[in-house]
């Protein structure tokens, strides 16, 4: 069997921090060695000495107390691994029929296997989708990437009407519960609801036998993104 492709150099290791760094940053989380070395399961010395070739790579700089942070060409390389990861995820839901809780892992490890020239044909197969299954941005070709306007589902005000727009893929039981309350991305609902002290947060959807109103924990609730569309003043 022949090896997995490399791009520019880069080993699947490599791809992986780069990707992480990427994920962490757009989320707000310094990249410290302690906290890549938790998001990667490796030891703290494997971290620095990664860190240490991607800079000399010129793929990384150190920012002082922010960890490190992706040059303009390591930024690049982070987006091509996320284009393979989202294209094979919503190839693989679209045409091959894995659900969305199971096709992370699969596409986790077909990132690194596949050749740009097969991502671009899946891509083109879908129409160039723009969204993975779980609501994330796909980069273009191009390393272009779309920042749509959202808020977590805590923030969105009672009596509003949002649309579920994104949640993480790494978390399948979440997903299959998610998905129980009739919740996926594009899914419209009212914010009836919100407990005070990080309490719970209620919201209705619509359906076609009427409305359901479902409860959803603060910490669940942190991790769902969502898009207004409608702001009332009362439920």
């Amino acid at each position: 069997m022949s090896a997995a492709p490399e791009r520019a150099g880069l080993s699947r290791s490599a791809e992986d921090y780069l990707k992480v760094i990427y994920e962490l940053k757009a989320k707000g989380v310094p990249a410290h060695t302690s906290t890549l070395a938790a998001e990667l399961s490796v030891a703290p010395p494997s971290v620095s000495g990664m860190i240490k070739r991607l800079s000399e790579s010129g793929l990384l700089e150190h920012a002082p107390y922010h960890g490190v942070e992706l040059t303009s060409t390591g930024r690049h390389a982070a987006l091509g691994v996320l284009r393979r990861h989202r294209v094979l995820e919503a190839y693989l839901t679209s045409k091959l029929g894995y659900s969305w809780d199971t096709v992370h892992e699969e596409a986790e490890r077909l990132e690194h296997a596949v050749s740009d020239v097969l991502i671009e044909r899946m891509a083109l197969a879908l129409n160039n989708p723009r969204f993975d299954p779980h609501g994330a941005p796909i980069p273009t070709e191009a390393g272009d990437m779309e920042e749509p306007e959202s808020m977590p589902l805590t923030e969105v005000p009672v009596g509003s009407v949002a649309l579920f727009s994104m949640v993480g893929d790494r978390e399948p039981e979440r997903l299959r519960f998610i998905e129980s309350l009739g919740l996926r991305p594009g899914v419209s609902f009212r914010v009836v609801a919100k407990q005070p002290f990080r309490g719970p947060v209620t919201i209705r959807i619509p359906g076609t036998a009427g409305s359901s109103d479902e409860v959803i924990g603060h910490e669940l609730a942190e991790g769902l993104s969502c898009t207004v569309v409608e702001e009332l003043d009362h439920a």
